[in-house]
């Protein structure tokens, strides 16, 4: 239940970021990126001096593999905030769910994984879903690639955000099996915090200190919601936890109203209902494949 409960308030904080960032009107996305990576730092720091691991974070036998992960990641948060900045809430959120379906597939491509028709199934199923809840917004063939409100865009946006989600979440499956967790949260944010400079030339702003405010407060909440993602995988198995990810859907649904006067469509509701129930068949098939294969490792001879 602890781990569970971690991983709600992980969901909950990540949303209130997401919300002070979409706030934080007319700031461009790389900027977007540099404050939430940042003083999501701070946070981070505390925590690994509090667990005494803040000497261990810091060293790394693979730089350039976390210099590819912060790259990828300031691509994928890039793109992300700037559908925050063109959708609705929950659409952003629901659009995002694409992310673990996408991982199916390039873990499939890349990495040579199993994947049968149970699986297969589940992601083709889930992609109609997010086909559904981007649909509307597509009106490339009838306006161009950007509509009034620039949703078109941040359609597109949302859905290469969960492309490169994916990609980042292979680079991590990489990095663990020679880098500590708490080498890889730090060395993001500061990567990512790094690589975000380069984006200057198209055009920061001086933020307001509103602006400032949100910014700041975004990169803190981010930061927390991190450690606390990290703490409940320590309490909980990942086939437990993973499916509360999906709250998140209620959640935006929730915030989206109330502070945004946001309503979501019913294509975004039947598209979001679709893409949750094929992840979490994917969550609970990950789950009853590993339980069969620590059962054949268990009976099997040293011999083979």
């Amino acid at each position: 239940m602890l781990g569970i409960g971690l991983k709600i308030a992980s969901v909950g904080i990540f949303l209130v970021m997401s919300s002070l960032l979409k706030a934080a009107d007319d700031v461009p996305p790389g900027q977007l990126v540099f404050f939430r990576s940042l003083f999501a730092i701070l946070p981070i720091i505390v925590f690994l001096v509090y667990r005494r691991e803040l000497m261990a974070g810091l060293k790394t036998a693979r730089p350039m593999g976390h210099l590819w992960r912060g790259l990828i990641g300031v691509c994928g948060m890039g793109c992300g905030f700037y559908a925050l900045t063109r959708l609705p809430l929950p659409e952003a959120v629901a659009i995002n769910y694409a992310m673990p379906l996408l991982i199916v597939v390039f873990s499939a491509i890349f990495l040579g994984e199993v994947v049968r028709l149970y699986r297969w199934s589940a992601v083709l199923i889930g992609l109609i879903g997010v086909a559904i809840i981007i649909w509307p917004r597509l009106s490339i063939f009838s306006g161009g690639i950007t509509d009034a409100s620039g949703a078109t865009a941040g359609a597109i946006a949302a859905l290469g955000g969960a492309l490169f989600g994916a990609i980042a979440m292979l680079l991590v499956r990489n990095l663990v099996h020679t880098e500590r967790s708490a080498t890889i949260v730090l060395y993001f944010s500061v990567t990512c915090t790094a690589i975000s400079l380069a984006t200057i030339p198209f055009g920061w702003v001086w933020p307001t200190p509103q602006q400032a405010a949100l910014l700041i407060g975004a990169g803190i909440a981010g930061g927390i919601a991190q450690v606390l993602l990290t703490e409940c995988y320590r309490y909980a198995d990942m086939s437990v936890i993973a499916p509360f990810e999906y709250t998140s859907m209620l959640l935006s649904i929730g915030i989206g109203y109330l502070f945004f006067g946001e309503v979501p469509t019913i294509q975004m509701l039947v598209g979001g209902v679709i893409v949750v129930a094929a992840g979490i068949f994917i969550i609970l098939r990950e789950h009853q494949l590993g339980l069969e294969r620590g059962r054949a490792r268990r009976v099997t001879t040293p011999q083979g």
